[in-house]
Parts: structure tokens; C-alpha cells; sequence
């Protein structure tokens, strides 16, 4: 219930129980405020009923505030709940995949489409890079759920709402789900490729930063929110219905992952000083920029033995690879306004990407997209293996009679 600080005053341990929930930003209230909420379910001040790490590295927060939920977050955990599914059971891994053409994609997609060294290929020769272009990518996608796993978990450690908790430990089944989904599809691909030096810059500036805000930011924020538009690229154009149903239902639980990023910084960073917002915002710039050239696929074109500078070079400047990478951050520009992270530099940076007109993208409304286009991708494949079921069962019955 909500308390008078002029009681607190009275009192040194509740005043020194408001005092910490202040600091640590757990009651969503600033200093000059004259309410906070402080829960009944104890007969002493919340600080009083836990403990502290002894050497308060704040490599895991504690909270012991149980109820204290926010609406918006509690409604995305028991989605997150519902939402749970097995990649064993609905993915239908039997489908045959095309080596030669993985994707089904239309040729135009292919990063070097249309220079002297795409045109001086046969055709076996573009199958091969078709097939190694889909490795790299989706080694990719692997590492950086792999690295969504790892955040998550530690996101569960050091976030210090109880609401967060909750809803990133769905977050945690959700990135160990989709580590076997992409690994399984790796497999039936037979090549991988190691991560993007870039990636893992990213990753590594975001694991070992111990404020739970910048793993929010790095993760659920840049790295997911580029994933999110990565995979609608191959959702949108591939025809091939395994690479498209891995992709699709995957971005279903992504969506919620940046919208839980979305909310939780979008209640925090109000609170923080300019020089705070500033150094986020040129971490957030160095990412994105650090980001758009992880996918000039310098590794492939260096497998390949194709003259990787000419092939960069080609990428950097065609017109079809621009405007590829421009909507890449279709998830991001829009977010990082919403949550406050909106100034000069981060701007700037958007407008020399030629991505600034991506800020006023509805959010909602591709979230919702994300889950209705999953959820009919699943009825049509469930239709398709039915439908190959009855076919397999006349064959089998014909070779009886």
C-alpha cells in the first residue's frame, strides 16, 4: 500500500528500505516523488526480509518484491508461457531439402547478384554458392541464439524486477529451442560456419557488461531486433517450406523478446542521466554500424576463393544489398526511439544509413503479423503432410492389392 515518505521519516528502516528500492531503480518512482509502493506481505521493510552478495559485484540481484508486477510484462510472460512449442514435434524435419538451392529464393537475393563475378558462374558453380550462403547464415542465426541463451540467463541473474525474471526465464526455453531448431537445420545443410567477427564483438561488449539494461539493449533490442528482420527476408521470399516454417516460428517468439526489451527499458531509461543516455547511445551506434557490415558474408566470398575485395566492394555498393540492409533495421529505429535513445549522435548515424524513415514502423502491428503469418505456415504444412500421409498410405495399400 502506498506509504507517506513523511512516515519514513520516522522510521530509519523503512526510510533505508525506500532509499534502496530508489537506487536501484526498483520502484519506477524518482527521489522527488511523495508515494512508494512498499509490499504489505511483510511485517519488517522488504531490505530486511533477504541478503546481499558479500562482494557486491551485482552479478545477480535479488528482489523481494513478489508482487510488485507491471501489467504490460505480466501479460507477455504468461504468452510466453502459452506460447511454448517442441522444434522435434512441430517443425516436420522429413521435408527434403534442396542443396542446391536451399531456399528456393529468387536469385536477386544473392549478395553478388549481378556482378562480373556472379555472371562468370555456371550453374553448378551458383548452386555451390547458394548452398554456402545459406550455411553462413544460418550459422549465424545459431551463434546469435546461442548468444541470446547465455544473455537471457544472465538477464534472469542481474534484472531486478520480478516481473523480468519471470518472463525471461520463458525467454531462456525459448533461445535453447531455437539453438536445436537452427543446429537441426545446419545438419540437414551438412556445413556451418564459424561466428562474424562483428557478432561477436557485439556479444562480447553485451556478456561482459554487468548492467542488466545493456544486456538488455545489445541483446534484446540490436541483436534480436536485426535477427527479427533477417529471418522475415527468408520467410517472406523462400519457397521452401522447411527453411520458411524454422524462420517463421522463430520470429514468433522473437517478436515478444524485443517487445519485452521494448517495455522494460522504456520504464528505465527516463530515469537515467544525460551522460548515461549519452553512453548507451554511442554503444548503440558503434553496434549498429558494427551490425550492418556482418552481412557483407566476407567469409563465404573467402571460402569460395572469389576475390573477396571485388565481392565486398560489389555488396557495399549495389543497390539491391542497400536497400537489403536498410530494412534489417526495420525492428531496430522504431525501438530505440520508444524507449528514449533518440539523440543527435544515434540519429546521425541512422540518417548516414539511409534508415531514419524507418522510425515511425508500427511495431505492434508487425508483431502481429509475426504471429498470425507463423500460425498459418503451420496449418498449411500441417495440411501438406497430411496430405502426403494419404499418399504414402494409397501407394502402400496399391502395393498390397
Amino acid at each position: 500500500m502506498p506509504i507517506d515518505t513523511a512516515l519514513a521519516a520516522n522510521d530509519p528502516q523503512v526510510q533505508a528500505s525506500i532509499d534502496r528500492a530508489l537506487r536501484d531503480g526498483n520502484t519506477g518512482l524518482t527521489p522527488g516523488e511523495e508515494t512508494v509502493m512498499i509490499n504489505e506481505a511483510y511485517v519488517i521493510p522488504i531490505d530486511k526480509t533477504g541478503w546481499e552478495l558479500a562482494d557486491g559485484t551485482g552479478d545477480v540481484r535479488f528482489t523481494w518484491d513478489y508482487d510488485n508486477g507491471r501489467e504490460k510484462l505480466l501479460n507477455l510472460y504468461r504468452k510466453g508461457k502459452n506460447r511454448q512449442w517442441d522444434s522435434e514435434v512441430r517443425i516436420d524435419w522429413d521435408l527434403d531439402l534442396d542443396l542446391d538451392d536451399p531456399l528456393g529464393a529468387p536469385e536477386e537475393l544473392i549478395p553478388i547478384y549481378g556482378s562480373e563475378t556472379w555472371s562468370k558462374l555456371g550453374e553448378k558453380e551458383k548452386s555451390v554458392v547458394r548452398r554456402h550462403l545459406v550455411a553462413w547464415q544460418f550459422s549465424q542465426f545459431l551463434h546469435g541464439e546461442q548468444g541470446a541463451l547465455i544473455c537471457t540467463a544472465k538477464i534472469v541473474q542481474t534484472v531486478p524486477d520480478i516481473d523480468s525474471k519471470y518472463y525471461a526465464a520463458t525467454q531462456v526455453m525459448d533461445e535453447a529451442r531455437h539453438v536445436e531448431t537452427y543446429s537441426r537445420y545446419l545438419d540437414k545443410i551438412d556445413m556451418a560456419y564459424p561466428i562474424n567477427p562483428n557478432l561477436r564483438a557485439i556479444l562480447d561488449d553485451v556478456l561482459t557488461d554487468s548492467r542488466w539494461d545493456m544486456t538488455y539493449l545489445g541483446m534484446q533490442v540490436l541483436i534480436e531486433g536485426l535477427a527479427l528482420a533477417a529471418f522475415g527476408g527468408i520467410r517472406t521470399f523462400a519457397t521452401d517450406p522447411l527453411s520458411r516454417a524454422v524462420n517463421a516460428y522463430v520470429m514468433q517468439d522473437e517478436a515478444r523478446h524485443v517487445m519485452f526489451g521494448r517495455l522494460a527499458l522504456r520504464d528505465y531509461y527516463p530515469h537515467l542521466t544525460s551522460a548515461e543516455i549519452a553512453e548507451r547511445e554511442e554503444f548503440t551506434v558503434e553496434a549498429c554500424w558494427a551490425m550492418r557490415d556482418r552481412f557483407l558474408a566476407e567469409e563465404v566470398w573467402e571460402t569460395l576463393d572469389f576475390d573477396v575485395a571485388d565481392c565486398i566492394e560489389f555488396v557495399k555498393n549495389s543497390e539491391g544489398q542497400k536497400f537489403f540492409r536498410g530494412q534489417l533495421f526495420s525492428r531496430i529505429v522504431p525501438t530505440l526511439r520508444d524507449i528514449g535513445l533518440w539523440g543527435k549522435p544515434v540519429r546521425t548515424a541512422f540518417e548516414q544509413m539511409d534508415v531514419l524513415n524507418l522510425a515511425d514502423t508500427d511495431l505492434d502491428s508487425l508483431m502481429s503479423d509475426d504471429e498470425r503469418i507463423a500460425d498459418e505456415i503451420e496449418i498449411e504444412l500441417n495440411q501438406m503432410k497430411a496430405s502426403r500421409d494419404r499418399d504414402l498410405d494409397a501407394t502402400i495399400a496399391a502395393g498390397a492389392d
